[in-house]
């Protein structure tokens, strides 16, 4: 029989029960925290062990299981610490894409006591040297492309190791890998730094946010509650959501929060099997949900509706698929119908996290997501949520403010960044930059970005950041970066430009400037030249309402 949401919560969070709940007190700031989570990513490693010889990962034709994933991360984890003299709390950047060897490296980098710094793999050479200067990074891991990518940068001078390219590959690194291994000893503890990922910043510098080992231990505990609390609100079986046939397709990269907090993570805490992709292709993710059988699908909209948009769908068996999850940007409705369509007894589900709450901070799914489609849904157990006015005063349900969030995955700070961290984590609360309102039930819903933000096909890409590389050209007077509605991506990058006088300058060498600088997902796909100035307000800033009513008609 299904339950309300309050006798699911009470049921989960029990004394002695998985999701046991328990106050905790962070950066002098008192909150609830799951009990039982891992205290460290070492100690979620070390118990992914006993899933043994299940396969974790599926990439083409390979397969690794638990065991074998241990040996190799407790391996390189003790070259990196006794060949190459790697100490707690040295940072390691990580730049390549979805190969097992990510999986593998990123596991490593936290067993030795290191500090992981994933790096977006589509990023060019001049953004990746960003990353490892601003982070200080000690030595990269990458796959060969990447590695090449820097160096013609002229990144900083660290030691390289490449782990998958033309002859080279991490196995070589590794040496042996013993069936006896063990981790190399290091003393961490929750509040230990563990990640820097680097997400867009409004001023058009990446900021890198900082992560513990606390927010990766309750993190997976996060997502593995909103499953249960699906579950048991649809008045099923826990024993579903437990089930060890489960295999996740990755449709978005591993770099991202929400291929490695969302799903990785997770996966590595709930024995799952997680299948990877070298990049995105519908046709190839309808052929490996066939093959390995997956069961469910993690991405962004853009994915979902691909695949089950595909000509080819009706070729492929993929009715071992039982859910589709998607976030990082707003689902179309044409996406549900077709769920509902195609998939019939199938669940779609929404979330919403960010790089700054270790991803899933909130979630909708089943009978919820049917009743409230535009609802991100509600917090989970030791999240709480509130509305607030610009002047930081908590709003009443109804009242459209910025959304706050507070919570055990919520993280410490942006490195080296104290104004930024002083602005964004006020008295243990993140303002998260979005408006939202709250309804009476609690139900959260997002309503606009305050962040000058684009949201293309899951893609974050801030406006200041491609604003500030069309201004260095000398044909560009003034520019502003706005959002262009698409149907797959849900948005695209446009530009709207004033030429500097006696410039005849074209958008195709716009983009080709754009291009040079910044990551191809980043370059407009439309360009608008405009004669006159662009409209501000009194205090200078952009009216890019009124723009895109001018461009767009809307």
């Amino acid at each position: 029989m299904a339950m309300t949401h309050d006798q699911v919560q009470a049921q989960l969070t029990a004394p002695g029960q998985l999701f046991e709940m328990e106050e905790a007190k962070v950066g002098g700031t008192t909150i609830r925290a799951w009990k039982h989570a891992p205290r460290t990513f070492r100690d979620l490693l070390q118990n992914s062990r006993f899933q043994g010889e299940k396969v974790f990962l599926i990439y083409e034709d390979e397969r690794i299981t638990y065991e074998e994933h241990f040996r190799r991360a407790a391996t390189l984890a003790r070259r990196l610490v006794e060949d190459y003299g790697l100490r707690r709390g040295d940072r390691v950047a990580l730049a390549m894409r979805n190969y097992p060897e990510w999986v593998v490296a990123f596991s490593a980098i936290l067993a030795a006591g290191a500090v992981a710094v994933p790096l977006n793999a589509w990023w060019t050479g001049q953004e990746l040297a960003y990353g490892l200067a601003d982070s200080g990074a000690r030595l990269l891991i990458a796959d060969a492309e990447r590695a090449a990518r820097a160096a013609e940068a002229g990144g900083p001078e660290i030691p390289v190791i490449i782990a998958r390219g033309p002859g080279a590959n991490l196995a070589e690194v590794m040496g042996e890998v013993r069936a006896d291994v063990t981790l190399p000893p290091v003393d961490l503890g929750p509040d230990d730094l563990a990640t820097i990922f680097y997400t867009s910043g409004t001023t058009g510098r990446p900021k890198g946010a900082l992560g513990t080992h606390r927010n990766l231990g309750q993190a997976p505990m996060t997502v593995a509650y909103a499953m249960m609390r699906a579950t048991l609100l649809a008045g099923k079986d826990p024993a579903e959501t437990t089930s060890a046939e489960r295999i996740t397709l990755l449709a978005v990269p591993l770099f991202h929060v929400t291929g490695c907090f969302a799903v990785l993570i997770p996966t590595i805490f709930s024995g799952g099997g997680l299948a990877l992709m070298y990049k995105w292709d519908a046709e190839r993710a309808l052929r490996t949900i066939e093959r390995a059988r997956v069961t469910g699908l993690a991405g962004v909209p853009t994915n979902a509706w691909q695949l089950l948009s595909h000509p080819a769908l009706e070729r492929y068996d993929i009715s071992s698929l039982g859910s589709i999850s998607y976030g990082g940007a707003p689902a179309p409705p044409k996406l549900r119908e077709r769920i509902t369509e195609l998939l019939p007894g199938r669940a779609p589900a929404n979330g919403y996290g960010m790089t700054e709450t270790t991803g899933l901070a909130i979630y909708n799914c089943g009978t919820d997501y049917a009743a409230r489609p535009d609802s991100i849904g509600l917090p989970l157990a030791v999240n709480d949520v509130k509305i607030c006015d610009p002047g930081g005063a908590e709003l009443p349900p109804g009242e459209v403010g910025e959304l706050c969030i507070r919570g055990p995955i919520v993280i410490s700070g942006y490195w080296n960044q104290p104004e930024a961290t002083a602005q964004t984590f006020v008295d243990g609360w993140l303002h998260t930059g979005d408006l939202a309102r709250v309804d009476e039930e609690g139900f959260v819903y997002i309503v606009d970005r305050a962040k000058d933000m684009v949201i293309r096909g899951g893609e974050n890409v801030y406006c200041a950041e491609v604003e500030a590389a069309l201004f260095d050209h000398p044909g560009v007077d003034d520019v502003a970066v706005i959002g262009v509605p698409h149907e797959e991506l849900g948005e695209e990058v446009g530009a709207v430009v004033r030429r500097a006088p006696g410039s005849d300058v074209s958008a195709d060498e716009l983009r080709t400037f754009v291009r040079e600088r910044l990551a191809g997902f980043k370059v407009p796909a439309t360009v608008w030249f405009l004669e006159e100035e662009l409209p501000r307000n009194p205090g200078g800033k952009i009216l890019k309402t009124a723009l895109r009513r001018r461009v767009l008609g809307s």
